[in-house]
Order: structure tokens, then C-alpha cells, then sequence
């Protein structure tokens, strides 16, 4: 099936690069300095499935596919891993840094999108963009032994930073190995 999952040339990607400031007790990018990546069809979407994105990611080795879903509608980050969402249906506007962050980044993703969210940097739903039928949707992956938390920026996640900054970067990209955007930052 991946065979039919047809890949944008890294050459010709198009990438959006975020360094979203911390705002309360939410780090976003402040602790490793690492952007928020979105790479614009990294696949062309006619070519996405759930199945093909997982094929993919399993194959290239970086990150291990754990779920399909939607994204929150509550802001949340990650302290324990970085998490790498590809979009396998439809179309969003999601937030990224909290949503009174006048630092915030509230894109638009729609299917064939790749986006590498560091830890510590809050992430949700705005709006799901589908009308009628099948609602967006994401393969969420992480790097091999790491399990995700859910941290919000309350009282009593102070600790956070200090798992945040132990956490390693990728050392291959997720969607294209040994070459790719995540290794450029």
C-alpha cells in the first residue's frame, strides 16, 4: 500500500518553520529551541490512507504510528516525547502554543500535511474543517520507547522543563530517513 503513497520531494517541500515563546507554565519551544515543523503536503493527499501513512512512518523508522484520531480540543503538550502528526483525512485549524500565547500559531493542515510538534509545545483543535462525513483525522507517532503524557500548563507541571530538556531530537527525519527538515534545525 505504500507503494501508492506518492512522496513530495524534500526539495520541493514546502516547510513552515515556529519558534512559539513560553507563556505561563507552557515551554512551547524555549526549553531545546527546536521549531514547530509543518511540512505542506509531504504526501499528495489523493495518495494518503491511514494505512500507507503507518507504512511509511514504520518504514523510514523514526517514529512507531500509535493511534488515528482527531486532535484535542483542549491545549496540551507532551514532557516525556516529541510527537510527529501526519494527516491522513480531511482538514483542521488547530492551535499551537496556547491559546492566550500572543506568540500562538493557529494554521490550517489538511490531508498529506506532516507536523513534528517538539515537547512542551501546546497543541488543539480549533475547528474541524470536514462538513458532513468523515471528521479530520491524524496517525499520531512517537519515537521508538517513548509513551506520550498530558501536560496543560497547570499549577504542579513546573518539574516539566526538566524532563523536556533530556528529551534527544530526532536523528533521522520521520517522513524522509537520513535526510530531511527535522535534521536542518
Amino acid at each position: 500500500m505504500a507503494d501508492s503513497l506518492k512522496l513530495t520531494p524534500a526539495s520541493a517541500l514546502h516547510i513552515s518553520r515556529h519558534m512559539i515563546a513560553a507563556h505561563g507554565l507552557i515551554p512551547n519551544t524555549s526549553i531545546q529551541s527546536r521549531p514547530l515543523l509543518i511540512y505542506h503536503s509531504a504526501f499528495e493527499p489523493s495518495s494518503v490512507t491511514p494505512a500507507a501513512l503507518e507504512e511509511h512512518l514504520h518504514a523510514v523508522g523514526a517514529v512507531v504510528p500509535q493511534w488515528r484520531y482527531t486532535m484535542y480540543p483542549t491545549s496540551h503538550f507532551h514532557s516525556t516525547t516529541h510527537e510527529v502528526l501526519a494527516v491522513s483525512w480531511g482538514a483542521a485549524r488547530l492551535c499551537f502554543g496556547g491559546d492566550d500565547n500572543p506568540a500562538k500559531v493557529e494554521p490550517t493542515v489538511r490531508k498529506g500535511d506532516v507536523i513534528v510538534v517538539p515537547a512542551g509545545v501546546a497543541h488543539r483543535l480549533i475547528k474541524d474543517l470536514n462538513e458532513g462525513g468523515e471528521s479530520f483525522e491524524m496517525v499520531g507517532s512517537y519515537p521508538p520507547g517513548c509513551n506520550w503524557d498530558m501536560c496543560y500548563g497547570n499549577a504542579g507541571e513546573q518539574d516539566v522543563a526538566e524532563r523536556i530538556a533530556k528529551i534527544p531530537w530526532f536523528e533521522r527525519d520521520p517522513v524522509y530517513g537520513d535526510s530531511g527538515p527535522v535534521l536542518e534545525d
